[in-house]
């Protein structure tokens, strides 16, 4: 439940630019209010404050957060090494939960997180917006319906060609053991001594973050799980490298995967094909999810969705040239009993479509993933991005960067969300 008045009271943990983005979108919607902010450089609480106010409540220790009464629910905006201890603490505490995708950083956590979620009774979303994106939830709508037919193939790239988005993040000039709490950063990771890029660009490095995999591929999952309803695939092979951002990262900046989707319910097998470039050589940030069936092709985004429908041929179409004659004659016998030829009239046009649908300028995804965790605070009902929605995209996404670094295809079951052998 929320506070007295509806009014949803939150606090932020992890400053970053994702974390305070969020607090910007969420305090953007009625009845909110943040009332504390943990984060373990000093430069961000002071950065805090400057834009919510000098009696913002502010810690290093997350823990002061998760022990405040007045706190309803927390935004977890840190390094996803710290995404699964944090959200299962805050929910053991009481708090509703919004955390930054992906859910987990290693396979081992995602059940952990589903459990305490479950025994919390709290409401935790995971902070992927595709799910509450028009385009996605429009791209659904005609899925289910059958515009393109049986899907077969699923084409998703989410490609960059700038510095910030390969995560060459700043660097403050004041960090320093003395302003930087790097014990409680290294948190689980291996202890080594303080090097400040390894904090202020920590996607970059797989102790602390999970690469192209766990920052965007993981969006393009849940996109198209959204879309068609699935559980997740059963086998899954990741290639690439580092290419152009050879800056001492250990995670690569070119990574694709081959990703199988077995057959559910009314939908049939289909293959995915996954892949992220930093250096695409096309705009800043190029990305999409095209899905292939038998009756047409249907590419999403968040801001639109386009639909191209050809229905297939009438007729197959014959290649007898190369048969011998008597053999050629008898195969165009049968084939003219089955197929006669008439004259054509204009009923003999096929269709060929192409539909745009856009969501209204005033969309945005961001905001309506915040709306919808707010409702679900409010009423008690989950939003379908919960704990197990989130690990059944962030499974595949982890199962590429293990694949990728053991030079090997990964099994895993979907429903019951294991790596096989």
């Amino acid at each position: 439940m929320a506070s007295a008045n509806d009014r949803i009271q939150f606090a932020l943990i992890g400053a970053g630019g994702m974390g305070s983005g969020d607090v910007r979108t969420s305090l953007g919607l009625p009845q909110t209010a943040l009332v504390a902010v943990a984060d373990i450089y000093d430069g961000r609480l002071r950065r805090a404050k400057e834009n919510w106010g000098k009696t913002l409540y502010t810690t290093r220790d997350y823990r002061e957060v998760l022990a405040r009464k007045d706190v309803d629910a927390v935004i977890v905006g840190t390094p996803d090494h710290w995404h699964a201890p944090i959200t299962m603490e805050a929910l053991a505490a009481g708090k509703h939960v919004y955390c930054e995708k992906p859910m987990v950083h290693s396979l081992g956590e995602g059940k952990p997180v589903i459990e305490a979620q479950k025994k919390s009774g709290r409401i935790l979303q995971i902070g992927s917006q595709y799910a509450s994106s028009l385009g996605f939830q429009k791209a659904k709508e005609l899925f289910r319906s059958g515009a393109i037919g049986e899907l077969n193939m699923v084409e998703a790239w989410l490609d960059r060609n700038t510095a910030i988005g390969a995560w060459q993040y700043s660097i403050p000039p004041d960090a320093t053991p003395r302003t930087v709490d790097w014990d409680r950063f290294l948190g689980k990771a291996p202890k080594r001594p303080f090097e400040p890029v390894r904090l202020f660009r920590w996607r970059n490095y797989n102790d602390y973050g999970t690469g192209v995999a766990g920052d965007l591929f993981v969006h393009l999952f849940t996109g198209i799980h959204t879309v068609t309803g699935s559980l997740g695939p059963t086998r899954v092979f990741a290639t690439g490298g580092l290419r152009f951002w050879k800056d001492g990262r250990d995670a690569p900046d070119v990574m694709l995967a081959l990703v199988d989707y077995p057959a559910t319910g009314d939908h049939p097998a289909f293959t995915l094909s996954l892949k992220v470039n930093f250096v695409s050589s096309r705009p800043a940030e190029s990305f999409g999810v095209k899905f292939i069936g038998s009756e047409g092709v249907m590419e999403a985004a968040m801001s639109s969705v386009t639909l191209y429908r050809t229905p297939r041929e009438i007729e197959p179409g014959q290649t007898s040239d190369t048969f011998s004659k008597d053999v050629k004659e008898e195969f165009l016998r049968d084939y003219y009993a089955k197929y006669p030829p008439g004259v054509l009239t204009a009923d003999a046009i096929r269709p060929d479509k192409v539909e745009k649908y856009v969501p209204p300028p005033s969309h945005n995804p961001h905001r309506e993933h915040h709306r919808n965790f707010h409702k679900a605070i409010r009423t008690g009902k989950a939003f379908f991005e919960d704990g197990v929605f989130g690990f059944r995209t962030a499974g595949p996404a982890l199962l590429c960067n293990v694949s990728y670094f053991a030079k090997r295809a990964c099994v895993w079951d979907p429903l019951n969300m294991n790596l096989v052998g």
